[in-house]
């Protein structure tokens, strides 16, 4: 381990995190979300969380990072721009923004990489596991917890500075760092995204009932999606926007400068005439690498068809 002091070491992992492309870094002391518990037991046993029966799974690990990562004394946040340059055409089939490019689950493992790969370089060698989606971790409430930004009223993460089109990431270590407190909430009286969604998903104050929602509908749902959502899909074929879009915290969005999220040519050109006439193999070559690949070619199909019914 090297000589450097706690504050410099906290130092250098912020700075690190930055060099490599992330927007933000917050640090928070690894251990149980003990404010969070309630909320989570209380959203699962309603049922919000619709088919997705994995998210029952691992429950304590869910809320204590340190039984997730054994030994672990921090929680490193970082967030990610995902903000295009360019977007669909008025009238096309919508694709969520996040997954105009290449997959970001490869994308920023891959960075992340790179990230621990200088930390370990400078600070010695430590016990670390990097988190990308992909394992039970309140990701959103370890970045608020850590002051990236509050929870905003649709239960998505809030920057003054960045709005809320970043992707966030974690790093659970056992290094001991300085640690983040928590920033202040400023939605106010502010109700455009719970107005604002065409299918009353957001049923109350950042609690989202999942099987009203649009992005649940067209990725998780596996099910035909019931007629009681026709005529509400606002063209949302994969992911849905409109609880982002409408935020006026977004205003403040910057497009990112990673090459890897540079959206398909398909995505910002084909027309419903041209998503009709989609082929399995053209489907597959289209997204490749994509995030969009979670419905299968059945699912985009269904998700097209019942959209512009």
């Amino acid at each position: 381990m090297s000589s450097l002091t706690l504050r410099q070491r906290t130092e250098f992992v912020k700075k690190t995190v930055k060099e490599h492309g992330f927007l933000n870094c917050g640090i928070s002391q690894s251990g149980f979300l003990e404010e969070e518990a309630p909320h989570v037991e209380s959203w699962l046993s309603n049922g919000y969380h619709g088919s997705m029966q994995w998210m029952e799974n691992h429950f304590d690990k869910r809320l204590d990072t340190s039984k997730l990562v054994e030994g672990s004394k921090s929680v490193i946040t970082m967030t990610f721009n995902y903000f295009p340059e360019e977007f669909q055409k008025p009238g096309a089939p919508k694709v969520a923004k996040y997954a105009y490019g290449e997959d970001y689950h490869f994308v920023l493992k891959d960075k992340m990489r790179l990230v621990l790969e200088s930390l370990q370089r400078e600070i010695g060698a430590f016990e670390s596991r990097i988190f990308v989606d992909s394992a039970p971790v309140l990701e959103r409430a370890w970045a608020a917890k850590s002051g990236l930004g509050w929870i905003g009223k649709h239960s998505l993460l809030l920057s003054k500075k960045q709005g809320s089109f970043f992707f966030i990431a974690q790093i659970i270590c056992d290094l001991e760092l300085d640690y983040d407190g928590p920033t202040t909430d400023h939605c106010g009286s502010c109700t455009a995204c719970i107005d604002a969604c065409p299918t009353d998903a957001i049923v109350a104050d950042r609690i989202v009932d999942s099987n009203k929602c649009i992005s649940y509908l067209t990725i998780e749902l596996k099910d035909q999606i019931s007629n009681d959502f026709k005529d509400q899909m606002e063209d949302w074929i994969f992911g849905c926007d409109i609880c982002q879009d409408v935020c006026p915290w977004n205003r403040f969005s910057t497009p990112n400068q990673e090459a890897r999220f540079k959206p398909r040519d398909a995505i910002l050109q084909n027309s419903l005439e041209d998503w009709e006439e989609i082929t399995e193999d053209v489907f597959k070559d289209i997204f490749k690498k994509s995030a969009v690949k979670r419905t299968k070619f059945s699912g985009f199909l269904r998700n097209l068809r019942f959209a512009n019914q």
